[in-house]
């Protein structure tokens, strides 16, 4: 990889892709610049880039030791990450007084701000491109923190969340070039008088300092669109990992303080927060004052606080929502099953994106196998899981482990919920003997009972999903619509033969602002968005107060200032 270069060498190097990606974002084809297959990567390959024998190597050196960044205010160390695979990776981050940390990064924001949205751009490109160069890295360091499948972290951790990461910068670039010109001559004619004459000066300016708070599941696809809409924009970024989830973000860190500083830029515009056990710290920083912008996914407590208390700063959330799929009919009932099972399983449900409720009429559906009932439908559902699933290797692949405790007391207390169409089971990894791995379970219950509702009606995040008998397609619209008005959706799917029921899901989607996906039965799942194409969230619902990636999603993180002079 190139070492050194100054703006002016970096926008040229970056800006054909730079401009191909602001084709994508207007057109929204499909577009990627970055290769999701293993093999792409090595010395026949990305150039500059590690292949997967240098990639594991690169993982392993860094386990046991001491995570470098000469950042300003090292006060200590803090890491006690444990993979979900039940290694220990004995990780130290370097730990900072923000009182010494926040006025460097403030700093380091003017020279930043001069430099243009177009300089900006390009240096977040090439964050972007050394950190795909080391995808096979950053592939176990997502799947030892995450508990996301090799292949799943190499390709959502890398690929899609370098894509993620770049649809952010070009967004950013597209608002603050629309935003005004650079410059503009303002002449007023005044009849017989002179005309007013004044030069202008338009400056996208940075709101401040931008806290990025990452999640454990998907530390980068989720937190690289905040930390490069802020940065494209001119803002210094402090990325505040979760505990159990630093290193995919440290690395992350490293790698653009490295960029920045061979630009000529100070490497503080980018920073780590790690905290020590129960030290609590993003409750801190998200009230100082010097912290102007903040992205959060989480849970639903902790947005709700943030949106409440962080009163001086733009707050972006990804919260939690209930996903719900109505099935009604369909002319592929292999192929929707199918679907529908993989979507269950995928990394064990541990995503926002996996549907929960499936709303399915108590007098059944028609398909192209004939009518199939209500028990008849779950029941093939949860055959299609356990055929997909049957193969340990192939289920270990798919599934990855469980997160945390508390998704696997989820799983556990689900058979007290309702009937159990579908039991989880438990499985041993051969590599990771330490895993916690499961399979989904899937449990039946009355959407006409009172008493039903607390389960259905709560968010129930991992493995578990409810087939909800309702009394028609009517119902189960209505209840799709309340759900989503009142618990939030991030995605909503729907199988359907009937042009009538389509129109009302589309409708009550339109109205209650959440993003629809209809008939899948191929490749494509409802779980799964791409970038530069597909919006993941919608922010109109309580799901989440923001869309990866919209124009409103980078716009509030700058303002212009104009300065008029005489002319």
């Amino acid at each position: 990889m190139t070492a050194g270069l100054t703006t002016a060498q970096l926008i040229e190097k970056h800006r054909p892709t730079l401009d191909q990606a602001l084709e994508a974002i207007r057109t929204r084809a499909y577009w990627s610049p970055f290769p999701e297959h293993p093999k792409a990567y090595g010395p026949e390959g990305v150039p500059g880039s590690l292949d997967a024998a240098a990639g594991q190597a690169a993982f392993d050196a860094l386990r046991g030791r001491r995570f470098e960044l000469d950042q300003p205010g090292t006060d200590g160390w803090a890491g006690s990450e444990v993979s979900p695979y039940g290694i220990d990776l004995s990780i130290e981050y370097p730990h900072v007084d923000t009182d010494v940390l926040l006025p460097a990064m403030r700093a380091a924001m003017p020279a930043w701000r001069e430099a243009g949205p177009l300089a900006r751009a390009a240096v977040s490109a090439e964050i972007l491109a050394r950190i795909n160069a080391r995808t096979h890295e950053f592939a176990h360091a997502v799947m030892h923190t995450s508990g996301q499948a090799f292949m799943m972290a190499f390709q959502a951790g890398g690929p899609h969340a370098q894509d993620r990461g770049l649809e952010a910068v070009v967004y950013a670039l597209a608002e603050q070039t629309a935003a005004a010109p650079e410059s503009a001559e303002w002449v007023k004619p005044q009849g017989k008088r002179d005309p007013l004459k004044l030069d202008k000066r338009f400056t996208p300016v940075p709101r401040g300092i931008a806290l990025v708070i990452g999640c454990n599941t998907f530390p980068t696809w989720n937190g690289f669109p905040g930390l490069f809409a802020s940065l494209a924009t001119g803002n210094a970024v402090l990325v505040k990992p979760h505990p159990r989830a630093v290193l995919p973000l440290a690395l992350t860190v490293s790698i653009a303080r490295e960029v920045l500083r061979e630009a000529g830029f100070s490497p503080d515009l980018v920073a780590l927060a790690a905290e020590r056990d129960g030290e609590g710290i993003a409750k801190i920083l998200a009230v100082r004052p010097e912290i102007r912008i903040i992205d959060y996914t989480g849970s639903t407590a902790f947005g709700d606080w943030l949106e409440t208390n962080a009163r001086q700063a733009q707050v972006f959330t990804e919260k939690a929502g209930v996903n719900t799929i109505v099935v009604h009919s369909t002319d592929d009932y292999k192929g929707m099953l199918s679907n529908l099972a993989f979507s269950l399983s995928l990394y064990s449900g541990q995503m926002c994106t996996t549907p929960q409720n499936l709303l399915v009429p108590r007098e059944g559906i028609a398909t192209d196998a004939g009518h199939k009932s209500y028990d008849e439908v779950v029941a093939d559902l949860a055959m299609a899981v356990e055929k997909l699933l049957g193969d340990d290797a192939r289920a270990n692949a798919l599934l990855g482990a469980i997160v945390n405790d508390q998704v696997k007391a989820r799983i556990d207390a689900a058979a007290q919920l309702g009937e159990v169409a579908l039991a989880s089971r438990t499985l041993t990894n051969p590599d990771f003997p330490g895993a916690t791995v499961r399979t989904p379970v899937v449990v039946k219950l009355d959407g006409a009972k009172p008493d039903a509702e607390a389960a259905y009606f709560s968010e129930c995040f991992g493995p578990v999903s409810f087939a909800v008998a309702v009394d028609s397609a009517e119902a189960a619209v209505e209840l799709l619509r309340r759900t989503v008005r009142e618990k939030g959706a991030m995605t909503v799917g729907a199988y359907t033969t009937s042009p009538e029921v389509e129109r009302l899901v589309e409708e009550a989607c339109l109205e209650e602002c959440a993003q629809l996906s209809l008939n899948l039965t191929g490749g494509v799942y409802v779980n799964q968005t791409a970038a530069f194409s597909d919006f993941h969230g919608s922010g109109g619902n309580p799901a989440a107060n923001a869309v990866l990636c919209d124009s409103a999603f980078v716009a509030p993180r700058f303002r212009v200032v104009e300065v008029r002079r005489q002319a």
